[in-house]
């Protein structure tokens, strides 16, 4: 079964606040200026969502270079998500918790498994005034390629 999104390129996504692993309430709206890379796992816990949060650690200079910040989303709690991120080494990166409304963000983004109460993998990529510029959803057993992700920042033009 083939999952999609109902957020499509030009689009704008919600600015409500979720918190990362530290408790820091990050709301989207503040970083205009910059590209931001919305990326959607899962669970924490899981091994390619691993895969995919230490390729965003492991990568974070190169997307920097490219004006884009990073962030991982889950349905996972403030506190899993922390001490996930300890267990996987992430110290930069900010992971994101779509924990209340349970999976709220990712429903405002069609990216929620209703059925399964998680969120596709995804990967969202706002333009610096926040417009949805691509939008690639994966099959859940399937690792985002980031060079995929970093060909696309490259290729948008810094506005």
């Amino acid at each position: 079964m083939e999952e999609k999104s109902t957020i499509k390129k030009g689009e704008t996504v919600p600015d409500i606040i979720l918190k990362d692993q530290n408790e820091q309430e990050i709301k989207f709206s503040k970083y205009k200026g910059k590209k931001i890379l919305l990326s959607f796992h899962p669970l924490a816990w899981t091994a390619v969502c691993a895969k995919q949060m230490k390729s965003l650690e492991d990568n974070r200079e190169r997307l920097a270079e490219t004006n884009t910040i990073a962030f991982g989303i889950s349905v996972d709690s403030v506190p899993s998500k922390k001490a996930w991120a300890k267990e996987l080494g992430v110290e930069q990166t900010q992971l994101l918790a779509d924990f209340w409304k349970h999976g709220g963000f990712a429903k405002e983004l069609g990216l929620f498994l209703e059925d399964r109460g998680i969120s596709q993998r995804a990967n969202v990529i706002l333009d610096e005034n926040g417009h949805v510029e691509f939008v690639k959803v994966y099959p859940i057993s399937e690792l985002p390629d980031i060079e995929e992700i970093i060909k696309v920042l490259k290729s948008m033009k810094n506005e």
